[in-house]
């Protein structure tokens, strides 16, 4: 029965709050509403005693800071069905034991994925206590060794496993798993380099309800192949690096596995067109999904093995290299494909490409970054047949001209998705690019040919832009980032790096964008503090920060940024005017994990200690190298005992990346090389990809 209050007549009970009336269940469908915003729920949870309660009851899903908390958090949340421990670097085994005995009957899932420090006492916990469990990630938990996976084999109940990157565990603990763990149904070996064949093989002859199976670079032969594929659930297999598979491994396609829908043999070099054949015998017209990147060339032969699988709508190639012949059969093929990537190939070129297009005309995914011999032809024939498309990933085809994009605009205005950086579009591209409006990801980073009108024009017209990317696009300037949050209010992501026109006036417009969680700003000199002030106060969500090279951000900045962002969890200051006393102002923020701090003029060695030691949940810090034997010994020590790595950085002081003109290409001497202290940029490196 669902429990109801009621208020008395003449209100006897003194209570004039109408929502004792409702139900918890009522109260639980409104808390449902509020999931997208943690801090709406919060706001919820302390209006009074009733709703602190009923949130209390009604919140599963456990994400706490640090493992000391824990033992708060599961007091005040005892319905926890779902606990996430990945902001958690240190998770001893008293911590698990805790949560199982906590949680018992209730937990159905956790996450350590980002966690160490516990060993098979605390899984022995989880595995016995909590009879409900279905859901464990142990990824990169690479000190893990068998007998501490073997306690998993009394989780009976246990469906979904990650363990990517357990470079100790054995075959003797996979196969523990696999005897105990009959109900299996999802498992994730990614990089367990001590597994073989054996232990893969007892996977596949105990777990029989197997649906996905991650094997990627694992030093597996053509031996435990034909047990994998008779598994007869089997719909997502990923054999992604293992080099020792060849054709003859394939052939057993032929006899089994008839429900498979994804496969992976990306970088299996010693797979051809023999091996494909395999699977248009075996698969019974399921295989929806083929990943073959990094392999074999693509060659008509190739082309024809695999234009006989009915059901395919979705292949990637890149990487590899592709004849005319190859691209001309594909597009030849009777099906008609949903997706399709040729990200890196080497040989794709207008009439290759345009004879794919010409076919695909339901195509709805295209990817062909770095294809730098298409021209005008491919895009013209792109926007005639493809006019379905919702993602277009075109980086660095910087033969396309600019009068191309137009009509990407024209005539594709389903995108919700395009990625042209490093491209000739300009203004008139991105006014008719505008025409998009579901668009939700626009990356036009290094597009050196557009101003603040064609940025006008995708504010005023794309309202559900969620991710601009605007890296170094010189021409924009504070009405071009205006006109974005004035039209674009849910945007999420923003990327102004090196867009050195841009001042305060351009944060305090993205400050009214409440959603925003990820700022780059990165080599903006004329910002300050008082433009870091207002996305502070304004962007409550804000969890990742790039001020680099902003010398005008000072200490007060980071005042502010103390006491309003209580969210943020990463930030680099590197070669900004932040001191001791900025910095030290940082520890108020539980959140912070991440912290870069790179020529830093005014940090002191103590300054620094007394900074570190209060931002209690750092997991990693990049530091000067001349630092490191300014701190005591007992320092690191026990900042690494408390989960905390330290990446340090021996390179002097160098002046901003310069550009120069190259063979018809902009080639950048970039800071992220010279430096070291950052391999690629927060939202990509929009150069290296293609390199």
């Amino acid at each position: 029965m669902k429990r109801q209050r009621t208020i008395l007549p003449n209100n006897t009970n003194n209570d004039n709050n109408v929502f004792h009336v409702l139900s918890d269940e009522i109260i639980f469908i409104i808390l449902d509403f509020l999931e997208k915003n943690p801090i709406d729920k919060k706001s919820f949870s302390l209006v009074c005693k009733s709703f602190h309660a009923a949130e209390s009851k009604h919140r599963k899903k456990l994400k706490p800071l640090r493992s000391d908390h824990l033992a708060r958090v599961l007091h005040r949340y005892p319905n926890g069905s779902h606990v996430d421990l990945t902001l958690c670097s240190r998770v001893p085994d008293a911590s698990l034991v805790a949560i199982s005995n906590a949680c018992r009957s209730t937990l159905r899932s956790i996450d350590l994925s980002r966690s160490n420090c516990f060993s098979g006492i605390g899984l022995l916990s989880l595995a016995a206590n909590c009879k409900n469990l279905v859901e464990i990630d142990l990824s990169n938990a690479t000190e893990l060794r068998d007998s501490a996976v073997a306690a998993l084999a009394e989780a009976k109940n246990l469906e979904r496993l990650w363990m990517g990157r357990c470079k100790m565990i054995t075959d003797m603990g996979v196969g523990c798993i696999a005897v105990g763990c009959r109900k299996l149904r999802l498992i994730n070996l990614k990089w367990c380099l001590r597994v073989s064949d054996l232990g893969v093989g007892l996977l596949a002859v105990k777990c029989k309800d197997l649906r996905s199976l991650d094997l990627s670079y694992l030093p597996i032969t053509d031996r435990c192949l034909p047990s994998i594929f008779e598994l007869q659930y089997l719909e997502d297999l990923v054999l992604e690096g293992c080099f020792s598979i060849d054709d003859d491994g394939l052939s057993a396609f032929k006899h089994g596995c008839k429900s498979l829908k994804k496969l992976d043999i990306s970088s299996c070099q010693n797979i051809s067109h023999v091996g494909l054949s395999a699977l248009t015998s075996g698969s019974d017209g399921c295989l929806e999904q083929l990943v073959l990147s990094y392999g074999s060339p693509v060659t008509l032969a190739l082309a024809d093995s695999l234009g006989k699988l009915p059901t395919l709508q979705s292949i990637k190639l890149d990487g590899c290299l592709v004849t005319y012949a190859g691209l001309k059969a594909i597009g030849n093929w009777c099906i008609s494909l949903r997706e399709l990537s040729l990200s890196k190939c080497v040989g794709v070129t207008d009439e290759g490409l345009s004879s794919i297009l010409k076919k695909h005309k339901n195509l709805q995914k295209l990817d062909i970054t770095c294809c730098r011999k298409i021209t005008y032809a491919s895009i013209a024939q792109l926007s005639e047949s493809c006019t379905a498309l919702t993602s277009l990933r075109m980086e660095s085809c910087t033969l396309v001209p600019r009068e191309a994009f137009v009509l990407i605009g024209q005539r594709c205005q389903t995108l919700e998705e395009i990625d042209i950086t490093d491209n000739e579009v300009d203004d008139e591209g991105l006014k008719s690019i505008s025409r998009c409006s579901n668009l939700s990801s626009l990356k036009v980073g290094i597009c050196l040919n557009i101003t603040n009108d064609g940025v006008v024009n995708i504010g005023m017209r794309c309202s559900k832009l969620v991710e601009l990317d605007l890296y170094r696009c010189t021409g924009i300037s504070d009405s071009g980032i205006s006109a974005i949050a004035r039209g674009c209010p849910g945007l999420e992501v923003i990327n102004i790096a090196y867009c050195k026109d841009i001042t305060d006036s351009s944060l305090i417009s993205l400050s009214k964008c409440s959603s925003l969680n990820t700022v780059e700003s990165r080599g903006c000199p004329l910002i300050t503090s008082l433009g870091l002030a207002a996305i502070a106060v304004g962007c409550k969500q804000l969890t990742k920060l790039d001020v680099k090279k902003c010398s005008n951000i000072d200490d007060a900045g980071m005042i502010l940024l103390a006491h309003f962002s209580q969210n943020l969890r990463q930030i680099n200051l590197s070669y900004t005017s932040v001191t001791d006393v900025g910095l030290l102002s940082l520890g108020s923020i539980s959140c912070l994990q991440s912290l870069t701090i790179l020529h830093l003029e005014g940090l002191s060695p103590s300054g620094l200690a007394a900074a570190l030691l209060a931002c209690g949940g750092l997991t990693k810090v990049k530091l000067q190298a001349t630092f490191k034997s300014l701190l005591p010994q007992a320092l690191y020590e026990h900042l690494e005992a408390r989960g905390c790595v330290f990446q340090w950085r021996n390179k002097f002081f160098r002046h901003e990346a310069f550009w120069e003109l190259t063979s018809s290409e902009f080639c950048r001497n970039s800071e992220v090389k010279q430096e070291g202290d950052q391999s690629t940029p927060m939202m990509g490196n929009p150069l290296g990809s293609c390199s």
